[in-house]
């Protein structure tokens, strides 16, 4: 990437991904629309040499992210190839961790403004890239969620620190249930920015290319600023769980606890709407794996009051876990890889997992100076 990339060259292209400098803004396209640009392990070191060129090149002002195609702008890790790893024996699982977190470390402490455009599906290692930005931007297309607990592992990429900008009730309903928000509702929780019609962004570049980027950061504000979606396009639906999730989701209740809030208020007759919620609500914490869930509600806890690096430290160690002696396998194997929707979770109930268990996911498997994150400081 060098001079004549500055200028305005064609972009530089690696495995899924490409680099192209328009106005002294740095543009990173992940490139792998049929599996919505799920990131593979080349994909993330790939990104991480590019975050680092950009920092120390002092000619570029900033960096936008975005994913090719309109249905999504990151779906996650290829959790997929890490499944085949594991059950291979194979511990080259771990370094995509690694690298993955690291890579978002360095978006969240990236000196210049950072862009991400999450438009369309934005779920696990997406979140991880676009919640380290400085602008957000959702629009009527995107799809939010940290889904984990679905396939027996924890909310990771930084979320045990990032989910707690909402209040904590709302934070343990988003990240046990893996619910799925809307661009409104991202915004109206904290985790998006701006709500912009996803037609707007489709020449930005040409905007970006004719921008005054003298001033930066206004120069951004004014090239991703709107407009916003039509009436009717996107609605926040927020205000209709919210009342919900503060009175169950008690911070103070464990998830049998919660479980049980959420049997009790449905057994009480509620209207329509409410039934739904409650019933979806439960259908999740029912079905996922009950040690994850555990783990998750203790993660989410500790997570807000701990810096960033100390949640990725905490994430790594469970994950590590997670796949080596948890759920994590058998979840993508249902799910993904099977596809029968029956995962055989260990123990099968809420009731029957063990603290000792949880306590010790939640224990990191490293001494503080060997951790492979101990390098990281907020």
């Amino acid at each position: 990437m060098g001079d004549a990339q500055v200028a305005g060259a064609a972009p530089v292209t690696a495995e899924h991904l490409s680099y192209q400098v328009i106005n002294r803004v740095a543009v990173v396209t992940l490139n792998r629309p049929d599996a919505l640009n799920a990131l593979s392990h080349s994909m993330v070191r790939t990104l991480a040499q590019w975050v680092e060129q950009c920092r120390a090149d002092n000619r570029i002002l900033a960096l936008v992210l975005r994913g090719a195609g309109d249905k999504g702008f990151c779906a996650g890790g290829d959790v997929r190839a890490l499944y085949r790893l594991a059950i291979a024996g194979e511990r080259a699982w771990q370094a995509f961790f690694i690298d993955e977190y690291r890579l978002d470390f360095a978006l969240h402490h990236f000196p210049k403004p950072v862009v991400a455009l999450m438009d369309g599906i934005t779920m696990g290692g997406g979140m991880g890239l676009a919640q380290g930005a400085s602008l957000r931007i959702a629009t009527q297309r995107s799809r939010i969620a940290m889904p984990e607990t679905r396939i027996g592992f924890v909310p990771d990429v930084g979320a045990t620190r990032f989910l707690a900008v909402m209040p904590v009730e709302l934070e343990l309903y988003v990240g046990l249930t893996g619910v799925t928000l809307s661009g409104a509702d991202a915004q109206r929780l904290g985790l998006a920015d701006r709500l912009v019609d996803a037609d707007a962004l489709r020449d930005f570049d040409v905007r970006l290319c004719e921008a005054d980027t003298t001033d930066i950061d206004r120069a951004l504000k004014q090239v991703f600023g709107g407009p916003d979606p039509e009436p009717g396009q996107v609605c926040s639906t927020v205000d209709d769980w919210r009342a919900l999730a503060v009175r169950h989701f008690n911070p103070r209740h464990s998830v049998e606890q919660i479980v049980a809030s959420l049997r009790g208020h449905l057994s009480a007759g509620p209207c329509e709407a409410e039934r739904a919620w409650l019933g979806a609500t439960l259908d999740a914490l029912t079905a996922y794996s009950p040690t994850m869930l555990n783990v998750t509600r203790q993660a989410l806890l500790r997570g807000r009051h701990m810096t960033l690096a100390e949640c990725l430290r905490m994430e790594l160690a469970i994950a590590t876990q997670a796949i080596d002696d948890g759920d994590f396998c058998e979840g993508v194997r249902a799910h993904l890889i099977d596809k029968d929707k029956r995962p055989r979770w260990a123990p099968v109930t809420l009731a029957e997992v063990c603290e000792e268990r949880v306590a010790a996911m939640l224990r990191s498997p490293w001494r503080a100076d060997v951790h492979p994150l101990a390098d990281l400081h907020d």
